[in-house]
């Protein structure tokens, strides 16, 4: 039986863009999905398409029980969505705009005040709660806007890339919010371009590319297919950095990464710190003076490289703004997204 979320050979072209090409997903009642991904991946039309935003050219699509392309509006009452930017009304008041949000959801003038008073108690903003949104900090209206997402306790939610822009205070605050909700029988289909994010609230990860999942799994299982640990070595001198790469290329169980600008290098290794001994006393031996070294976990990037042969997020100062993690600038505005 599909989960509260269930997506069947999703596909959505713009133009000669094929920003989505067959996704599929099923997500379990009361968890949370981390949708991974690089910038023009398709994270954001997916959501887009589950959510009846978009109208998918082809494939099927079911949001609480409920078929996105036949019942629209049934969904939508059955939902709440954050996207990536703040939606708020910046002439209204923190409480104004809960209570504008409410009433749109049919709800009593009186039950909207209250609902209002009990998310910005939530969210940490009562002492702004009468203050206009403009004069709001950029994390102070992410907060206001996920509050809106929530004000009809919707059973299934949707967070486009929700941290983006927070500090981690913020983020941290949130994080507690959103497994307050889960753990009171919330789905929730989360994108985010952050590891460490997924790993704390998602019981599962799909990783998107190129408009399709290409892997799923847990955080752990897809930290295994990368290989289970790193050595990470920052060399004290720039010219001892091919000497230090044929040492650890001697110890490694893949390619050695190398950042001339920081003098780091990083290789897969499997051996734990009986390994990272050894690695220490050959770097000695060679005369390597390092200024690091340690045994980490895969992040994000070697995730990603491992799976899709390019970094998460694009590093290529040619790419320039919106450029994804190729240096390829988004051919339209919804693949931007």
């Amino acid at each position: 039986m599909p989960g509260a979320i269930y997506a069947e050979g999703l596909v959505k072209t713009f133009g000669d863009v094929r920003a989505l090409d067959g996704v599929d997903l099923d997500v379990p009642e009361g968890t949370v999905l981390g949708l991974l991904g690089p910038n023009g991946a398709g994270k954001t039309t997916t959501v887009r398409c589950l959510t009846t935003l978009l109208r998918p050219d082809s494939g099927r699509a079911v949001v609480a029980g409920l078929d996105v392309l036949r019942q629209p509006n049934e969904v939508r009452r059955s939902i709440g969505l954050s996207g990536q930017f703040a939606a708020v009304d910046e002439y209204l008041t923190g409480r104004e705009n809960l209570q504008m949000v409410g009433q749109l959801y049919q709800m009593r003038a009186r039950a909207a005040k209250v609902r209002a008073v009990e998310l910005l108690e939530q969210f940490n903003l009562t002492d702004a709660a009468d203050r206009p949104a403009k004069t709001y900090s950029g994390g102070m209206r992410r907060r206001l806007d996920l509050a809106a997402a929530l004000v009809v306790s919707p059973p299934v939610m949707f967070m486009d890339e929700p941290t983006t822009g927070l500090d981690p205070r913020n983020r941290q605050m949130l994080w507690e919010v959103i497994k307050e909700l889960v753990s009171g029988g919330t789905t929730l289909l989360l994108t985010t371009q952050y590891l460490e994010e997924a790993d704390h609230l998602a019981h599962e990860i799909a990783v998107v590319d190129q408009g399709r999942v290409i892997a799923r799994g847990t955080s752990d299982e897809l930290k295994a297919r990368t290989g289970g640990e790193r050595v990470e070595v920052v060399v004290h001198d720039r010219e001892h950095i091919p000497t230090a790469s044929e040492v650890l290329r001697g110890f490694g169980k893949g390619d050695t990464t190398v950042e001339e600008h920081t003098r780091r290098l990083t290789v897969p290794v499997s051996g734990g710190a009986k390994l990272l001994a050894e690695v220490i006393r050959e770097l000695d031996a060679r005369g390597i003076e390092i200024d690091d070294i340690g045994l980490r976990r895969p992040t994000l990037d070697d995730v990603f490289l491992s799976l899709t042969g390019h970094m998460a997020e694009s590093t290529d100062p040619d790419g320039g703004p919106g450029a994804d993690a190729r240096g390829r600038k988004p051919k339209t505005k919804e693949e931007a997204q």
